[in-house]
């Protein structure tokens, strides 16, 4: 793509909603394309509530040096209740125009895809939106900013109980991250080799938990690793833990809630270089006239999704990952 020589001369970028890994590698590659094709770039602090305050900065190259190695999110971020209402929306916008901005990236996941597509409704301003969400549970994109840390961070917490566990016979429960969704809990349960993954998607109950229990004390296997997704129907792991040492006393079930862990720490390379080409990928669709849509990356491939897909549509968790998981602990 050639230089800029469209209308476009001011793009904003924040953050909005939780935080994750690889959000400051995806605002780096927003403000050093957009400087590239010579936008002037600024970024919002504190998502939209950052917004209808006025919290709006010129970035400069430099001032996105030595980031993308960090965690969390250099803009900050923040759910905001004020943008869901009429009010507050035209006070964000009010900001917006007098800084002339012109386009913006929102990075986060559908509850900011959301609240942008009604922006955008409501006053024009055209928006492409970055998956930033460690769930993985956006459709229309295999791999959300976050997602491969947070798995990453899970594994190695697993790993280190596994020792614990070995040592003194026990059963162990690790919940991690995922009220509506498993794809944390199912990838860090094959990644572990976990004896058992419990995630919403799942038919899995808890006397096929048990039974599963059964086979392996016949196997004279006396410790035994249990993720546990937090949205889990079943019930959370302390709640599981409770109800198995009811039924096998000879247990000593003990529960890890590896929880905010999961959100923080420096970003695998994976989101890094997903980050990267997703924050590159923004600028230039906007540059194409494009709106409305997300990027999001299939077999390797960028592209874009309408916000409606993308915020609408179930992701289906990989029902062949499920059978893998099931086979291989027995």
């Amino acid at each position: 793509m050639d230089k800029n020589t469209n209308k476009i001369k001011r793009l904003a970028v924040f953050s909005s909603g939780g935080d994750a890994p690889g959000m400051n590698a995806a605002i780096r590659a927003v403000v050093r394309t957009a400087s590239y094709y010579d936008l002037l770039v600024y970024g919002i602090y504190r998502g939209y509530e950052g917004m209808i305050d006025g919290e709006i900065v010129r970035l400069q190259k430099g001032d996105v040096g030595n980031i993308i190695h960090r965690g969390g999110t250099i803009l900050k971020t923040a759910r905001s209740e004020r943008f869901k209402t009429k009010e507050g929306r035209k006070l964000a916008y009010e900001a917006l125009m007098a800084n002339d901005i012109d386009v913006m990236v929102a990075i986060g996941g559908d509850g900011t895809f959301t609240g942008a597509k009604i922006f955008h409704e409501e006053y024009g301003i055209p928006v492409i939106g970055i998956p930033g969400t460690i769930d993985n549970d956006l459709y229309g994109t295999d791999y959300t900013i976050g997602f491969d840390t947070a798995v990453n961070t899970a594994i190695e917490a697993v790993d280190r109980i596994r020792d614990t566990a070995d040592s003194h016979n026990r059963l162990f429960f690790v919940e991690v991250m995922g009220r509506d969704t498993g794809y944390i809990a199912l990838n860090t349960g094959i990644g572990s080799g976990a004896g058992a993954i419990l995630i919403p998607e799942s038919t899995i109950d808890v006397e096929t938990l048990i039974k599963h229990l059964e086979n392996t004390a016949r196997r004279q296997k006396l410790f035994s690793l249990i993720i546990v997704a937090e949205g889990n129907e079943n019930g959370n792991a302390q709640k599981l833990a409770t109800e198995i040492k009811s039924r096998f006393p000879e247990y000593d079930p003990k529960v890890t809630i590896i929880g905010h862990l999961q959100r923080g720490g420096a970003p695998s390379a994976l989101d890094r270089l997903i980050s990267s080409r997703m924050g590159f990928k923004a600028v230039q669709a906007l540059m194409d006239g494009e709106t409305n849509k997300m990027v999001g990356i299939q077999n390797n491939h960028m592209v874009l999704v309408p916000f409606d897909d993308a915020i609408s549509k179930s992701k289906e968790i990989d029902q062949e990952l499920l059978k893998m998981a099931e086979i291989l602990s027995l």
